[in-house]
């Protein structure tokens, strides 16, 4: 990552620029087949707020200190679940998601968690395969426990094509931090 980019907890004021965030990095759909996700509503303030409460709420800054990316993790079945990744486009490509990834594992670690988690296209090049270079590994369905069931169920009713999605894992004894 440039070293004129920093990765911290969030600031209880850069919570509501999030969705902004979430917004423009959703704009990088729109030549695949699911464009429709630019549309898509951002995670609600609230539930942003109880992730930032519970100190899973990392972001991206520049040197002005201005948010650029964010990454929001939740719990799931005694797995840290990253539910969400974003950076502003014109800042994609230098290593920014990755640093934030690396921050979420290393927390998770430090709080005792085996496994990080996300639901994410299988064939979307800054998906799947972005997080298997980073020592992610896919999830069989027969695998899925309750929650992740939940996650699954919740991504059809919002008209995510299940068969176009994949669960990843990253275990700490593994490839992960």
């Amino acid at each position: 990552m440039n070293s004129s980019y920093k990765i911290r907890s969030a600031r209880f004021e850069e919570l509501p620029l999030l969705s902004h965030i979430e917004n423009s990095a959703a704009a990088l759909f729109l030549d695949t087949p699911y464009a429709f996700l630019v549309n898509d509503d951002p995670l609600s303030l609230d539930f942003v707020q109880q992730q930032f409460q519970a100190e899973r709420v990392w972001v991206a800054t520049d040197r002005y200190e201005i948010v650029v990316g964010d990454a929001i993790a939740r719990e799931v079945d005694n797995a840290l679940y990253l539910q969400q990744i974003d950076v502003e486009p014109e800042h994609g490509r230098r290593g920014i998601g990755s640093a934030l990834i690396n921050t979420v594992c290393a927390w998770a670690k430090q709080q005792g968690y085996s496994i990080v988690s996300l639901s994410t296209f299988r064939n979307i090049p800054w998906n799947a395969p972005f997080y298997s270079k980073l020592g992610f590994r896919p999830l069989d369905e027969a695998e899925l426990t309750t929650g992740f069931q939940q996650i699954r169920i919740k991504e059809l009713a919002a008209g995510l094509p299940i068969s176009e999605r994949v669960v990843m894992y990253c275990e700490f004894q593994g490839n992960c931090n």
